[in-house]
């Protein structure tokens, strides 16, 4: 069975962006949020770990996050098998060579505005840098969702037997629609979330509920146990071959002396450019 979720922040570790007090409420109101827990000190929650460990065990085929915090990237969650549709606090992007750098603390800027920091990757001939700009990747109001990413989450949206929604309410578009094209291709569609979602209809089973206590019954139903969360992974999985983690102190100095020149991976275009975005039809609310 090919498996897919796709969720919004999850409740516990993950920090509330939407709703009277979230986030981008209060954002868009042009009020200052206050946070408890920081971005650098929040860890993955139960069900960061449960799909963790759903991946493993080869049931969780992909995973579709509109979340920013980088909680599953955290959790060990392999990015060849993620979508973040919204960008990770902790990456920022060479515009250049398509690079993307994970760091320790979060890069500094939101709205794909440069970081202050460039590139580091050796040119194929010759020893001088890349030195291309480094954006972050968190969108703005405005900006289309990332093509590469969409377009991996339409993919394994289309193959997938079973999609299943956690604590999102399926409003925006194109991601809240995502789960609709399991549904055209014969899958089935599960819906866990407190209130109910725009495309309830479609559900073959919703569930109104807490979604760390749901998944942990599934994990009991499924007689899996759910790992304990120890700490940052010794080594983040990277989302292609140019795709590395670089630690960064939180005064957002770059350090990348421990990189062995072998592990560094050459640009593979040195004319500018950009990823392509998919038109967002609505704007986050």
């Amino acid at each position: 069975m090919r498996l897919v979720y796709l969720l919004t922040p999850i409740r516990g570790a993950a920090v509330c962006r939407r709703g009277p007090n979230g986030v981008w409420t209060l954002e868009e109101k042009g009020l200052n949020p206050k946070f408890d827990t920081t971005f650098e000190t929040a860890h993955p929650s139960t069900t960061h770990m449960a799909l963790l460990q759903l991946q493993r065990v080869g049931i969780l085929k992909f995973l579709i996050s509109q979340n920013v915090d980088g909680l599953h990237v955290r959790s060990g969650f392999p990015r060849d098998h993620l979508a973040e549709l919204h960008g990770n606090m902790f990456v920022e992007e060479c515009t250049k060579c398509g690079k993307q750098y994970v760091r320790d603390c979060v890069v500094g800027t939101m709205g794909l505005k440069p970081t202050g920091r460039f590139c580091d990757v050796p040119k194929v001939r010759g020893l001088r840098a890349c030195r291309g700009k480094l954006v972050d990747t968190i969108l703005d109001w405005e900006d289309s969702l990332p093509d590469k990413d969409l377009n991996l989450a339409d993919e394994a949206s289309r193959k997938a037997d079973l999609a299943i929604t956690l604590g999102t309410s399926l409003q925006i578009k194109p991601s809240g629609n995502l789960p609709l094209l399991t549904k055209r291709k014969g899958g089935k569609l599960v819906i866990i979330n407190l209130q109910p979602t725009k495309h309830d209809r479609y559900a073959d089973l919703r569930i109104h509920g807490y979604v760390d206590e749901v998944m942990t019954q599934l994990m009991h139903r499924l007689n899996i146990e759910i790992p304990v969360w120890t700490g940052p992974p010794t080594k983040l999985e990277p989302k292609d071959e140019v795709n590395n983690h670089h630690p960064i102190d939180c005064n957002g100095i770059s350090d990348s002396s421990h990189i062995k020149k072998e592990e560094r991976n050459p640009c593979i275009d040195e004319k500018p450019h950009l990823p392509k975005r998919a038109k967002v039809e609505t704007a986050c609310t």
